[in-house]
Parts: structure tokens; C-alpha cells; sequence
């Protein structure tokens, strides 16, 4: 998600204001298995076709092979994608710390689509096995597209609830880097799981993206949740990530990243 010049603010009881209680293949492109039928997707991204499509999959947990979990450089036709958009005229992540990863994820319906996303290498095996055991266990993700797909607009990714790493920018207000900039943070359904906290000087909320207002209590019944104690936070705890939905002084209920 974006970042906002951080406030220093006390702790805060988001649910109780709004009502409620208080090694992995490498490859050098995208495959997809033999065994695998491909289908059209659909959405309102950049291109006419979108590079990653739903898919119907064989074999035990839909998982065919590797080859639909694996993690490559970033080759020059990925980086056509994103040059000028994730990876922008000032971004200074060099291009040989980021890593390509291709993943299979389900989303709430059951059904398989290809994803895509890009992340620093350090972590980028830790997202593949990750989210292959996400996908073994029917987690649903909804989408996952290389934000570039939305001309890097970090907003406009959120709200069509794509997941995604890495987008250059800075922290607003410093000449810090921000963890997505640095492909060290994932987001995951973002528009469900939105950026929370409460503006003293406004003396307003803040959420982000702002078309997540329904999803501020925590304590709703609604699609793509990420709880505190569910798959998603217990597996990248497991890898070593920190969850924003942990974080005292505003929570980022979609947010992972990890410290290196």
C-alpha cells in the first residue's frame, strides 16, 4: 500500500470506534504446465489481455509442477513491463536485487488463476512457498497481476483488490525508501484488509484505499479477511514478516514485510 508520513499517535481501538469489540525452481519466463487448460481472464487493467489468466488445473490440490511455483531474474520482457511504471526514472533498487515470482492462487469461488508478482530477492523464495501452501489449503486470493498492470497506481491496485510487492516510492515526506520500494513488503487483498488510523490534527480516519470504509471493523462478516490468527498471517510469521495488522499506532491489515 502507499505510505504516509507516520504520526505519532496513541494506541488506538479501530473496531471499538466504528461499534464493534475491542529450494524452488528457477526459470527464466512464465509457463504453464502440459497439464494445465488456460482460459481467458477478464478485469479492466492496461493491456487488452491481461498476462495472467485463471486456469483450470489436474492432480492432487490442482498443484501440477514447479513450473507453476518458481521464481526468476527480472528478464528483459518483465522489464519492459515495468520500466517506467513500478520501476520508475528515479528508483534507485537495482535491478538485480528483484526477483520475478509466478505463483498458482484460488480465489473465493474455488477457482485457480495464474499469478505474478515482483519482490526483492531475499524474499522471494520465501513468498513462492508461502503461497504455494496458501494455495494447497484453498486460501482465497483474488488477484495477483504485476501492479504495472495499473500504470503502478498503488490506489487503483488496491481497489480492484490486486495483490502485489514491489512499486518504487519513497515514505510521503522523506527521503526514506519505502519497504514496497525496496520489494520487501507484500500486500495481500488489499481492498478488504485496508490502512487504518486516525488523523489528531484533521481529527478524521484515514483509510486507505478509500473505497474500504466497509471493511474497517474487523469484526464484519466479508470476503478476503485477514484475521489474526488465519493462514495467511501464521505462515509469513512463520518466514520471518511482520504483520501491519499487529502495529499499535495504525494498522495495515493487508501489509507484510520483513526486516533484513
Amino acid at each position: 500500500m502507499k505510505y504516509i508520513k507516520r504520526m505519532i499517535i496513541p494506541v488506538i481501538c479501530v473496531s471499538a470506534f466504528f461499534g464493534a469489540g475491542c529450494s524452488m525452481q528457477s526459470a527464466e519466463e512464465t509457463t504453464v504446465s502440459e497439464d494445465t487448460t488456460v482460459t481467458e481472464g477478464t478485469g479492466s487493467l492496461k493491456s487488452e489481455t491481461s498476462p495472467v489468466r485463471p486456469v483450470e488445473t489436474t492432480g492432487e490440490n490442482g498443484v501440477s509442477a514447479d513450473k507453476d511455483f518458481f521464481v526468476s531474474g527480472i528478464t528483459d520482457d518483465i522489464f519492459k513491463r515495468m520500466d517506467g511504471y513500478s520501476y520508475s526514472a528515479d528508483c534507485t533498487t537495482p535491478r538485480d536485487e528483484l526477483r520475478y515470482v509466478h505463483v498458482l492462487h484460488k480465489d473465493i469461488d474455488g477457482v485457480t488463476h495464474e499469478g505474478e508478482l515482483v519482490c526483492n530477492k531475499a524474499i522471494a523464495h520465501d513468498v513462492v512457498e508461502i503461497l504455494k501452501e496458501l494455495y494447497e489449503e484453498s486460501y482465497p486470493i483474488e488477484k495477483m497481476v504485476l501492479v504495472d498492470e495499473y500504470d503502478a497506481d498503488d490506489e487503483a491496485s488496491m481497489k480492484d483488490n490486486n495483490s502485489s510487492a514491489f512499486n518504487f516510492r519513497y515514505i510521503s515526506g522523506t527521503e526514506d525508501i519505502s519497504m514496497h520500494g525496496e520489494g520487501l513488503a507484500v500486500d495481500i487483498n488489499p481492498l478488504y484488509n485496508p490502512f487504518v488510523t486516525y488523523d489528531y490534527d484533521r481529527e478524521e480516519w484515514y483509510v486507505e484505499p478509500d473505497t474500504s470504509w466497509d471493511y474497517v471493523d474487523r469484526d464484519g462478516d466479508f470476503p478476503y479477511k485477514i484475521e489474526a490468527d488465519d493462514l495467511c498471517v501464521r505462515l509469513f510469521k512463520k518466514h520471518g514478516f511482520k504483520w501491519g495488522g499487529d502495529w499499535e499506532e495504525e494498522q495495515d491489515y493487508q501489509h507484510f514485510e520483513k526486516t533484513l
